[in-house]
């Protein structure tokens, strides 16, 4: 939803995901139709692939990259660009999927779990992927600018994650 075939340049491996990357106007239809309701989830299809995966010719190397670390912060730039409300983006990344598995989470009331994520909505950073968390550090995103660092990640109430001051 944030990136589209331009973006692979010259053909770097990062860039190849699952599914791949569309025309941008492929890219605007599927964010119209987020933001009119005719879509309702939003996942990172979290794919990370091994370095030596990536070294590979274009053709050969393998499709995917890191997600959970940088959907948050990929979908803000859909906010920060006026083509969704931050409502409209916490439906699709955690109201409407735990909605549609069933499951009872995705929402804050009284009994639901302390599923719970801080994070800075406007101080832009630089994503590096060497700070990434994530076995792999393969994504798309390394060394650009977004906004939405997460700063905590509290599952069931109990804190996983906080970000390391700088």
């Amino acid at each position: 939803l944030t990136l589209n075939e331009l973006d692979i340049g010259d053909y770097r491996t990062f860039f190849k995901l699952t599914p791949p990357l569309r025309s941008e106007d492929d890219r605007v239809a599927m964010v119209e139709a987020l933001a009119e309701g005719l879509i309702d989830v939003v996942g990172s299809f979290h794919t990370p692939q091994d370095e030596e995966e990536k070294r590979l010719p274009f053709e050969e190397a393998a499709s995917g990259a890191v997600g959970l670390e940088t959907l948050l912060p990929a979908a803000m730039q859909l906010h920060h660009a006026g083509h969704l409300t931050l409502p409209a983006l916490w439906r699709a990344l955690a109201l409407n999927p735990a909605r549609l598995l069933g499951l009872d989470a995705g929402r804050l009331a009284p009994g639901a779990p302390a599923d719970l994520v801080l994070f800075d909505p406007d101080t832009p950073f630089v994503l590096d992927r060497a700070t990434l968390r994530s076995k792999s550090k393969n994504t798309p995103y390394d060394l650009r600018r977004l906004q939405g660092r997460v700063l905590a990640t509290w599952v069931g109430g109990r804190e996983v994650y906080r970000r390391e001051a700088p």
